[in-house]
């Protein structure tokens, strides 16, 4: 198995894990489908350029952010937070696994996992 295949496993468990925190909140199924391209909001940074659209994306779309999110909501039982937590985790790994990752301010098809279309 290759690397690029490797790592795209790795996210399909991600996703899995987001699913997984899903069925642990009070919430209907349709929830999680309704909101997991919520995150894609972040594209309309682009509208004020490369620079602020790659600061805002990235911000909807880093792991980091979503588990502090999570984390932080577990803590003080805010399962309205823990849900948004698991929706950016999630939908995170699912862009992650289509080769979408967090974006340079050279442009939306640049990512660190490469270029867009390439």
């Amino acid at each position: 198995m290759g690397m690029k295949n490797s790592l795209k496993l790795e996210e399909l468990a991600m996703f899995g894990l987001g699913i997984y925190l899903f069925a642990m909140l009070p919430y209907a199924w349709w929830w999680f489908l309704a909101l997991l391209l919520a995150p894609d909001i972040g594209m309309v940074g682009y509208l004020f350029g490369n620079r602020i659209g790659a600061l805002v994306y990235n911000l909807f779309h880093h792991k980091a952010i979503a588990i502090a999110i999570y984390v932080l909501a577990s803590y003080f039982s805010r399962p309205e937070w823990q849900l948004v937590g698991i929706i950016l985790f999630s939908h995170s790994a699912m862009d992650r696994m289509f080769g979408y990752g967090l974006k340079y301010d050279k442009g939306f098809k640049f990512t660190h996992l490469g270029e867009i279309g390439k």
